[in-house]
């Protein structure tokens, strides 16, 4: 049985959210975002919060219960508050920057990496070894920060790369003679 499933979300002041048929709806001062929910799981709105219950006892609408749920709940965090992903880059010469509406990637390859930006998502750069990926909906920031980690991701050996912060990378020892 799922225990994430059985809480309600509460929808904080400040957001409104709107439940038609299947389709969860939720408005805030960030933006907004909407989440279609399986046909497996019945989804309604009452007293300020979201609940999300199986249609029937069978195996598929069990795992899609708490599913839904996390979902409707990162809507709701992400219209309020929104999310981040920071990564971080470790090499010698390996830097982030800005360009317009691009982010330039020195990545110790023989030409510059240019990554165009998606809409929803923006992008800085504090320093030009540090990367902030931030937006309003979970899955798109955590697939561009993604992105960017794949063009150069962090090697066992010295630690080269881009890594996302707080990402322990597992060393290797050389060769011995």
């Amino acid at each position: 049985m799922s225990r994430v499933g059985k809480k309600p979300v509460p929808v904080p002041s400040g957001v409104t959210a709107t439940v038609t048929g299947q389709t969860v709806k939720m408005k805030g001062s960030k933006g907004e975002l909407q989440f279609v929910v399986p046909p497996q799981v019945i989804v309604e709105f009452k007293d300020g919060a979201v609940s999300v219950q199986p249609k029937d006892q069978t195996k598929q609408a069990r795992s899609l219960w708490g599913t839904s749920r996390a979902q409707v709940a990162n809507l709701v965090e992400g219209v309020s508050k929104g999310f981040e992903k920071k990564l971080e880059i470790t090499g010698v010469g390996y830097r982030a920057a800005m360009a317009g509406k691009a982010l330039k990637l020195s990545l110790g390859y023989s030409h510059d990496i240019e990554y165009e930006i998606p809409a929803g998502i923006t992008i800085t750069t504090p320093k030009p070894t540090e990367i902030v990926v931030a937006g309003i909906d979970r899955q798109r920031v955590g697939q561009v920060a993604a992105e960017i980690r794949e063009y150069r991701g962090p090697e066992p050996y010295k630690g080269k790369g881009v890594k996302y912060a707080g990402e322990f990378i597992f060393r290797k020892e050389g060769k011995k003679k």
